[in-house]
């Protein structure tokens, strides 16, 4: 390839850069107090506005802001970002800068962990609300056209998500495992908010691959994109810019999400930690969406297929790795971590089989979507695998016929999907997976009894595990008392037990001892590091053939 030429762009003179405007709260990099002039840090040009990351608070007793990824603040940004910060419910330090010390020159976000408590949907939403502010302005300054069309979709998809299931799972096992300080709980919180965000991702790639037009009750990102530039353009080019711009909405949700627990400080080891299971977190999801995808292309009917792409989309995904990681938060010993991942595991099994019932016998205005979609789709799930099954084994011609007949049919007739539901009836697949259901939940629970938690807050964490999977959130039987542990200690190894069958059921093998390859930093002991974990257990899941115990990885 030949240099460029100056002659080659005669026609054209170069695009004007773009001016960075400081936002409301953004930090300036100020010369230290009693530092000779030019010692400050890129130090912008009398009357040039630069924007620097958003602060973030270090943990408790940091003297140095930066050391945690976060610049100092200079002149005349405090009291812009206390405004901003009591805006969105997040109390910040609202001194002038010259009554601030050097120990705080950030004003750092204390999630109150009581306020947290009473409603922890709500602070992740403050939270979401303090981050997407941020993100959205970034986004304006790009380009306001990409910030109105793409941008501003998924902030608000994002703000008007479902229930932060996984954002609550990570908050009530921080909770449990002892954890109370505020840098733990902003902590995460960030988390929740990077999961939540994540989860947009998730949902908008989805319907772009399902082609569904609805979500939540509401038209699909791509559905309203396309019906917003409808007139503009042929039906084809519509379609084709809806997806497009569906994909590169769920890429920007996912690079905010990443961003976000970039960001997030942590002590040395926990951050090791938590990023390892979040890499392995959005490998599993990316995972199962492609046996997802790829049986339904392939028309594969396998329950052991079934049951991994289940633990991979869903289990791991949706409940087993937020469990993980607010363990990891809170400083979990090895044992506790086990013993949550078992039960995630198998509880998270069981919220991805109710979930497959709810797609076919759910009500859509409960759902948010219309009522046989996997049905529709041609998906494979367990429900439809083990009706499958049945039907071979009994010769029920009939039942296959219609099983076959129905996959794919992209406008299925309400009598269609009548005609399906009596099928997974008669061949008693339904009862079957309601069973099942019911036996992963309580076996995950068994595990979940195990562990040495906080008494309060692991009661509300176990309440929260049965009502994922669709159960009543409390037993008929209260379970014995939880042991209060402090988070670092250990209890005896009891997650192995009675593995077997229930092993077989959910698809998984137990989690296995974590290891972080090419990780030089010392494994703390926990000593002067408040919140730091051991090496937890996290590794990636070894998937069982079904029931035959053969391990495929």
């Amino acid at each position: 390839m030949r240099p460029t030429q100056a002659k080659d762009h005669h026609a054209a003179p170069p695009p004007p850069v773009p001016r960075l405007v400081a936002l409301p709260g953004s930090p300036v990099r100020a010369r230290p107090q009693g530092a000779p002039a030019g010692a400050e840090d890129d130090r912008p040009a009398a009357g040039t506005a630069v924007r620097h990351p958003r602060g973030v608070p270090g943990p408790a007793g940091t003297a140095d802001p930066r050391a945690h990824g976060a610049p100092a603040r200079g002149p005349g940004t405090a009291d812009r970002s206390a405004a901003g910060a009591e805006a969105h419910g997040v109390h910040a330090d609202a001194r002038t800068p010259a009554e601030v010390p050097a120990e705080a020159a950030v004003p750092a976000l204390r999630a109150d962990v009581g306020t947290v408590d009473a409603d922890v949907s709500a602070a992740v939403g403050r939270m979401l609300d303090h981050v997407l502010a941020d993100r959205l302005a970034r986004a304006r300054a790009a380009d306001p056209l990409f910030a109105r069309d793409l941008a501003d979709r998924v902030a608000r998809f994002t703000r008007e998500g479902g229930k932060r299931t996984r954002a609550r799972l990570v908050w009530w096992s921080l909770r449990a495992c002892g954890a109370s300080d505020p840098a733990a709980a902003d902590a995460a919180l960030r988390i929740g908010a990077a999961l939540e965000l994540l989860q947009t991702c998730a949902l908008v790639h989805d319907d772009v691959m399902d082609g569904a037009a609805l979500r939540r009750g509401r038209p699909a990102l791509h559905a309203d994109v396309r019906a917003q530039y409808a007139g503009q353009a042929p039906p084809a080019r519509a379609d084709r810019l809806g997806e497009s711009a569906a994909i590169l909405a769920g890429d920007l949700a996912l690079a905010w999400a990443d961003d976000l627990v970039a960001e997030t400080p942590l002590p040395a080891w926990t951050a090791i930690v938590v990023r390892r299971l979040w890499s392995d977190m959005r490998t599993e999801m990316v995972a199962g969406q492609y046996l997802d995808v790829q049986g339904q292309t392939t028309g594969a009917r396998s329950l052991p297929r079934a049951l991994r792409a289940a633990c991979l989309k869903s289990a791991l995904y949706s409940v087993e790795r937020p469990l993980a990681l607010g363990a990891a938060l809170a400083g979990a010993d090895d044992t506790t971590l086990r013993a949550l991942c078992s039960a995630g595991r198998r509880v998270g099994m069981a919220f991805q089989l109710r979930d497959d019932l709810n797609d076919v016998f759910g009500d859509p205005a409960r759902t948010g979507k219309p009522a046989g979609g996997d049905i529709r789709e041609g998906k494979l799930t367990y429900l439809t695998a083990l009706a499958r099954a049945r039907a071979e084994a009994r010769a029920d011609h009939r039942a296959l016929a219609v099983l076959e007949r129905a996959p794919g049919d992209a406008e299925p007739t309400a009598d269609g999907l009548d005609e399906v539901r009596d099928v997974l009836v008669a061949t008693g697949a339904r009862d079957e997976v309601e069973g099942r259901i019911a036996r992963l939940v309580a076996q995950g629970l068994r595990h979940f009894d195990r562990a040495r938690l906080e008494p309060e807050s692991g009661r509300r964490l176990r309440s929260l595990l049965r009502s994922v999977a669709g159960e009543p959130p409390h037993d008929a039987v209260p379970p014995p008392p939880p042991r209060p542990v402090p988070a670092g200690t250990g209890a005896p190894d009891t997650s192995g037990a009675g593995l077997g069958q229930t092993e077989a059921m959910a698809g998984t093998a137990p989690c296995g001892p974590m290891s972080v390859p090419g990780a030089d930093v010392p494994r703390a002991t926990g000593a002067g590091v408040p919140g730091t974990p051991a090496a937890p257990a996290a590794a990636s899941p070894r998937i069982l053939d079904g029931g035959t115990g053969e391990t495929a990885r």
